[in-house]
């Protein structure tokens, strides 16, 4: 029989959000606990999250803000780990954090204040971390065999945390898909999600001049519907509403966007026709709306009456351009990819998945947290909150 001197309780792949929480956990209950993480350092993605500020939860946590085919399976952990416990983690070690729009919280500083948080926990857990680890081998004999290029460790129980596919540079792989079907786990169709918008038809050269402008809008999509910024750029459209509306999204889909959301447009210009009748229908909507946007729209909706002062203009076109206003469709040629996508949506089924433990209903102690799992949040702090109640209650059990 094999001998392996390094032997762990817990073996935890990647030291992303949920793999350091899972790890924390389970090592203040006197687990030896070993995270193998193939980057050179742990917590890239939590480093580069919330424009360098990481939004790490969000006040208002709920199971609709969470996509998955089972679309209960987060509530357990949710509610056994929640927004709440964090935020009281985050107070303990004296990071500043404030709220911004629906709730999110960010840190004051740096997202440094979080890693650096967790990896202080890590340590007073006795969690080793070992960087730069490609793993070359992964089985199970009476334990879980993990050989890397120079080592080999056994474990008790394997955790998965390596995430999903968006941003490779961050470390972003197929390996956790990987591992979940050689032990007889499905996987879901993948695909990028908050991700920005490209096109190629005409849009794309109107994007290209707007690229930077952003406003308020409603961007809306089967019967899913998100009321945020939205930024043109020079391929296409971003900002959180589109980030948002794209996990709804599939290819042929066209969304729907109202530019000016809170007020009616059409009261408003025949108010203006009445009262300002010499005024053109461009300076009219100038206080509402980005100049240069208008004068793109006036190119593509109104170019040969753009001179025509309103009173000369039916109001059968202005409901026109006022329902184009209000209701602007666009059809997305496609995405950005999983280049700057922030999730990948989809991911190990659910249905072989305990949403007590994450433990695999399949093979006995081995388990799944965070973003590799069927589960995907909204934009605002919902999948940091999804990694850290996985990993806890996974590290509660391993």
């Amino acid at each position: 029989m094999e001998v392996f001197l390094d032997a762990w309780d817990v073996i935890i792949i990647g030291a992303g959000a949920a793999g350091l929480m899972c790890a924390i956990t389970a090592g203040k209950r006197g687990r030896r606990v070993l995270i193998l993480e193939t980057s050179n350092r742990p917590g890239k993605k939590i480093l580069m999250s919330g424009g360098g500020r990481c939004n790490f939860t969000n006040l208002y946590i709920d199971s609709d803000k969470f996509l998955s085919n089972n679309s209960k399976f987060c509530k357990s952990a949710l509610n056994r780990y929640t927004n709440n416990d964090f935020i009281e983690l985050v107070k303990k070690h004296h990071i500043s954090y404030h709220e911004k729009a629906f709730g999110q919280l960010f840190c004051d500083n740096s997202s440094k204040d979080i890693l650096n948080m967790l990896l202080a926990e890590a340590k007073k857990s006795q969690v080793i971390i070992k960087t730069n680890c490609t793993i070359k081998k992964y089985e199970h004999k009476e334990h879980f065999v993990i050989g890397t290029c120079k080592e080999k460790f056994t474990a008790k129980s394997l955790v998965i945390a390596t995430g999903g596919l968006s941003v490779p540079t961050l470390g972003g792989t197929d390996f956790g898909y990987e591992i979940a079907k050689i032990f007889g786990h499905t996987i879901t169709s993948l695909r990028p999600a908050l991700v920005p918008f490209v096109f190629t038809d005409k849009f794309k050269l109107i994007s290209k001049k707007l690229s930077g402008i952003s406003l308020y809008a409603r961007l809306s999509l089967n019967k899913h519907e998100f009321y945020e910024n939205i930024l043109f750029t020079h391929r296409g459209l971003s900002g959180p509403g589109v980030l948002q509306i794209s996990s709804y999204w599939k290819e042929g889909d066209e969304i729907e966007i109202n530019l000016m959301p809170s007020i009616n447009c059409m009261k408003l210009l025949l108010e203006q026709k009445q009262k300002q009748p010499k005024i053109l229908l461009r300076s009219i909507l100038y206080p509402f709306l980005p100049k240069k946007l208008v004068i793109e729209l006036q190119n593509i909706w109104w170019p040969e009456r753009k001179e025509i002062p309103i009173a000369q203009l039916p109001d059968l076109l202005l409901k026109e351009l006022s329902d184009k206003i209000h209701n602007w469709k666009l059809r997305p040629s496609g995405t950005e990819g999983y280049r700057t996508a922030e999730v990948t949506l989809g991911g190990v089924d659910t249905s072989d998945i305990s949403s007590k433990t994450m433990e695999s209903k399949i093979k006995k102690d081995l388990y799944f947290i965070g973003e590799v799992l069927d589960v995907t949040g909204h934009l605002g702090g919902f999948n940091f909150q999804w990694a850290w109640a996985s990993g806890y209650v996974a590290g509660e059990v391993v």
